[in-house]
Order: C-alpha cells, then sequence, then structure tokens
C-alpha cells in the first residue's frame, strides 16, 4: 500500500502529551495516518527526507487581519519610515505617480517612530494636492487624511460632529488637524468601501503567501463585513473564491463584525435575535474556511490612549480626551480613562442578542474598564442561553486585574494577549498606564496558571506576524529599550508559547479535535524548521528559519533543497 507522503529522519515535537516526540510521520488524504514503527513497510507517494529538521504542528495566528495585511502589501508603505521627512517624501514619490483625483493609500505610519509627531496637514496637502489620501496608523485606531479626502467626507464643515465612538481631532481654532480616532476613520473609509472581490482576493493571495513563508497554516480573521474593520459586506464571499481560486493558503476562520448582524423574520418559537440571513452563525463551514465568533469593539486602543481605563492615563499625551457618550462616560475628566465605542448598554444588548442566536462572541476589551464590561456580559449570556459552540474570547485582554483571572476561568473565556506588542510598543504602554500597572499588562504565565486558554496571535499589520518571533517574546518579554515588559513573572516557557500557537489556538477556536498536535487522524499540517525552538537559546528563536510549511499534506512554503 502507498499513502501521500512521508516525512522521515525528522525531529518531531508532536504536543500531543500521550507521545511528545517522533521522527517519522505519514500522511494521506490531507491527514495524519501514523507515526514511525507504524510506517514499516509502508511506501509513499512522495518521500522527503528532512535531514534532522525540526517539524511542529502548523502555527495559528489567532487574531490577525489578513485581508487589511494584503491589501497593505500593495500600498505606501511607512513602517520603515523614521521621521516625517521620510514620510512626506514617500507621500510625494506617490503622488508623482498617481493621476490628479486619485486616491492615495498609506499603511504602517506610527507616530512613536518619527518622536511623537504626526505629519501636518498644510505639508499633507501641498504634497498631495487634488489626491484624497488616507493614512491608516499602524495601531488600527487612528488614522490621517488630507484636506481633498476631509473635504469629499464633509468633515471640514465647521458644524459637522464627532461621530459616536470616535474624535475628530481640532486645532485650537476648532480645524480638523487631518488625525482621525477610532469611529471617526469610517467618515473617509466610507469613501473608499466596500472593495471589490478581485481586489480583496489579491490581497488575500498575497497576504497569505507571506503566511506560508512563516510556517502559518491556519489564522483567525478578526472581523469582517463591517465597521471600520470590514472591506465588504461580501467579504466571506471574497474567501470562498481565494479559496477556489487557489489564493488562499492556509486555512480561515472568520469572524463577522458584530455591526453586520440584523433581527431575523424566524419564527417566534426559535427566539432568535441577531443573526445573518438563513440562521448563519459560528460554526458554518468546514475545515478550511469557517464562521468563528462575532466580533464587537468594546473600546480603542492603549497606543492611542483611547481604551477604557478605571484610571487616567499617565501624562493623557493624545488630545482630545475622548467623544461625549450620552448618559454613559460622565465628565471630560472622566474621558481621560479613555472611552468605550459606544453606550455599554445598547453592546450589551447587541451581545446577547447575538450570543442567543448561536454566535460565540469575540469582545475585544483592552483597557480594565472595558474588560470589566466583557466579563459580565459574556457571563451573563452563557448563565442565560448556556455554552457556546466555539469559545467565547476577549480580544487582547490587554489590562486585567487579578480579580479578573477567577472570573475568566469560572466562564471559560478564552483571552488574546499579543507578545508581539512587546519590542515596538512596550515602553510606549509603559510610560501610559505607569510602572506599577503595566505589571497587569498583557499577562501570559498568570493567564495559564489560572487555566485560561491563552491562543497565540499578532494582530497583524497592527504588529510583526512572525511566529517565532512571537514565541521569543512571550519568553524574553523583551521592549525595543531592552526592559522588561510587565511583570518578570509573566514570562513563559519556549513550549508554552509554542503550545499557544499550536494546540492551545486550536482548542480556542474549535478545532481541538482535528489540529493543534501531530498525532494519527489529525490534519496534516505542519511547520518545518531549522533548529528547534524548544532548545536553542531564548535570543535564537526569532531567527530559526521556516524551511517548509504543510497544509493538508501539501506544501505551500518549500525551501527543503
Amino acid at each position: 500500500m502507498k499513502i501521500d507522503l512521508i516525512l522521515s529522519n525528522a525531529n518531531v515535537i508532536t504536543m500531543d502529551p500521550a507521545r511528545p516526540a517522533a521522527h517519522t510521520i505519514g500522511v494521506l488524504n490531507g491527514r495524519i495516518v501514523a507515526l514511525d514503527d507504524e510506517l514499516r513497510g509502508l511506501g509513499a507517494r512522495e518521500h522527503r527526507d528532512l535531514n534532522g529538521a525540526t517539524v511542529t504542528p502548523g502555527f495559528n495566528d489567532s487574531h490577525c487581519h489578513t485581508t487589511w495585511f494584503g491589501l497593505g502589501l500593495a500600498e505606501i508603505d511607512l513602517a520603515s519610515a523614521r521621521g516625517l521627512d521620510e514620510v512626506y517624501r514617500r507621500l510625494e514619490e506617490a503622488a508623482g505617480g498617481t493621476a490628479a483625483g486619485q486616491w492615495l493609500r498609506a499603511t504602517g505610519f506610527n507616530h512613536r517612530d518619527h518622536g511623537g509627531a504626526f505629519p501636518e496637514l498644510a505639508v499633507m496637502d501641498r504634497l498631495t494636492g487634488d489626491r484624497p489620501l488616507y493614512i491608516r496608523h499602524t495601531s488600527g485606531h487612528m488614522a490621517l487624511a488630507n484636506s481633498a479626502s476631509m473635504r469629499l467626507a464633509g468633515v471640514l464643515a465647521a458644524d459637522f460632529p464627532d461621530p459616536d465612538g470616535g474624535v475628530i481631532c481640532r486645532d485650537d481654532a476648532g480645524h480638523p488637524t487631518g488625525l482621525l480616532q477610532e469611529n471617526a476613520q469610517q467618515l473617509i473609509q466610507n469613501l473608499i468601501l466596500p472593495y471589490s472581490q478581485a481586489d480583496i482576493v489579491e490581497a488575500l493571495d498575497r497576504g497569505t503567501t507571506r503566511y506560508a513563508q512563516e510556517g502559518i497554516t491556519s489564522f483567525t480573521e478578526a472581523g469582517v463585513g463591517g465597521g471600520w474593520i470590514g472591506h465588504s459586506p461580501a467579504e466571506f464571499a471574497a474567501y470562498q473564491r481565494a479559496r477556489t481560486a487557489g489564493s488562499l493558503h492556509a486555512r480561515a476562520q472568520l469572524m463577522p463584525a458584530l455591526d453586520m448582524l440584523h433581527p431575523l423574520a424566524a419564527n417566534p418559537d426559535d427566539d432568535f435575535g441577531l443573526g445573518l440571513d438563513l440562521g448563519i452563525c459560528s460554526g458554518f463551514g468546514d475545515e478550511y474556511l469557517s464562521l468563528g465568533p462575532a466580533k464587537v469593539f468594546l473600546d480603542g486602543s492603549l497606543f492611542s490612549e483611547t481604551a477604557a481605563l478605571t484610571e487616567d492615563y499617565c501624562g493623557h499625551a493624545h488630545g482630545p480626551a475622548g467623544p461625549a457618550i450620552a448618559g454613559v462616560e460622565g465628565t471630560r475628566e472622566a474621558r481621560r480613562r479613555g472611552y468605550f465605542q459606544a453606550d455599554p448598554r445598547q453592546m450589551r444588548d447587541r451581545i446577547l442578542g447575538a450570543y442567543r442566536s448561536g454566535w460565540s462572541i469575540a469582545a475585544h476589551a483592552i483597557g480594565d474598564r472595558a474588560v470589566d464590561l466583557a466579563l459580565d456580559v459574556l457571563t451573563e449570556a452563557v448563565r442565560r442561553y448556556g455554552p457556546p459552540s466555539i469559545p467565547n474570547r476577549i480580544e487582547h485582554a490587554s489590562l486585567t486585574r487579578p480579580e479578573h483571572l477567577p472570573k475568566l476561568k469560572a466562564a471559560d473565556i478564552a483571552v488574546t494577549p499579543q507578545s508581539s506588542f512587546f519590542a515596538p510598543m512596550g515602553d510606549a504602554m509603559t510610560a501610559s498606564l505607569g510602572t506599577e500597572r503595566a505589571r497587569y499588562a498583557y499577562r501570559a504565565r498568570s493567564f495559564i496558571d489560572a487555566g485560561i486558554l491563552m491562543p497565540g496571535s499578532s494582530d497583524r499589520p497592527v504588529a510583526d506576524g512572525n511566529v517565532l518571533a512571537g514565541i521569543q517574546a512571550y519568553v524574553d518579554r523583551r521592549t525595543a529599550s531592552g526592559q522588561i515588559f510587565g511583570s518578570p513573572d509573566e514570562r513563559i516557557t519556549a513550549y508554552q508559547a509554542l503550545a499557544a500557537y499550536t494546540s492551545v489556538a486550536a482548542r480556542a477556536t474549535g478545532f481541538g479535535a482535528t489540529k493543534g498536535n501531530i498525532a494519527p487522524g489529525m490534519l496534516a499540517d505542519f511547520a518545518i524548521l531549522s533548529d528547534s525552538p524548544l532548545s536553542v537559546p531564548t535570543q535564537e528563536i526569532a531567527g530559526i528559519k521556516v524551511r517548509a510549511t504543510v497544509v493538508g499534506g501539501t506544501f505551500t512554503n518549500d525551501r527543503l533543497d
């Protein structure tokens, strides 16, 4: 008998406690059929001798923005710019090659790379002329626009109001500066959206080709279809087209934005709240393309100091304190603690309406005040309507107080902090929170010790999506200045970090029975590495090379030779 593929002479880290290591893997019809001696006497249509390379389960990024990332690969790149003069030079160069009236789109801007400064509106206007400009901040929670794009949106009118959950930043004379926070970004985005199916397919091809080069075989897209995070109401269809065309090079789980859900005219006995047409909900799809939880933004970002905290930011560095949400946020002084994206009572009602219709919930909650809200409503949802089909999650769970931990465990809520933030953002977040409060930021060991599911994720393109760099960051927690971010006690082992991106990520996304470890019956998804992240010195983990990537027994990246 011949099977499809045999990988031999390998150092296999199975992540299966019952059988931690192996040397040979056999694959048939996209699944693992046998290991080591179980393969004796079997041949294969393809046999690869790995010459001692390390094999792990395929990496799973459980919170990223793949369409955004793929689109950004074809836009003006500001991520590597240092100094506003370089930003201006790149904008001028792009404008010179763009016809009058056509959009200019840039990505990756980070004010921290420019001494905290933002581009001046007058300079952007001079360089771009009548070409509308939209610059997405690397955090995703701020954006920059020139006068041409703000004029199209009507923002330049003196009486134009801030939208709910967003801020149009203004100078002392009341004129817009071009900086838009949170939901105010949609004022410009709505002029661009929706992207075409063809554009999204091309973006997915670009983005997931990079994933394959980095050993990523699965990912969760954290918000599609609506809000400022989506790109088209037909985004799921674009993923289907990409899959059919062979342009989707990793397994995808999509989180619809909660804004996309609407009341359904179903039979009253069905007790539907909010849903998608035909009653489709979390879990719809297959092992390659499926729907995950519904995504809801409760607050903003530590990076832009818009996350909802219980105490003020240290220094309160970024202009307006936030929008007034009638009857909710209180005084302007109180809003120095960040703000919610909408009235919490309305968000609670919508979350419960979606949950009762079969949707698991992924609640973006950065500040501890937002974590309070997420815990309360998700605990209520489970109490009233029972456990979810896929684990509920708190996205980022960035600032968690000690009393949050037993509540998270009791409600079986998964959390997705990003170790990828430590190096580029750790020093700035410490400055915003203060050293003492930062000890509770982006925890890791505390979550694991409490028995809370903590899948690995990057939030790409907000930060680097390289999984091996993320594993190293979980182990050393080093910032750009060389300091340890938060508490040193939150560092975890390389094995725990690898588990976060493999076995734990599979369980947290509802696929623990089919992927995340290397054992007979599991999907044949592998990352083949030059060295073992469990044996090299910590400072060398990020430098390990991905030599090949396998999804369902098929090589999506092959550099073995």
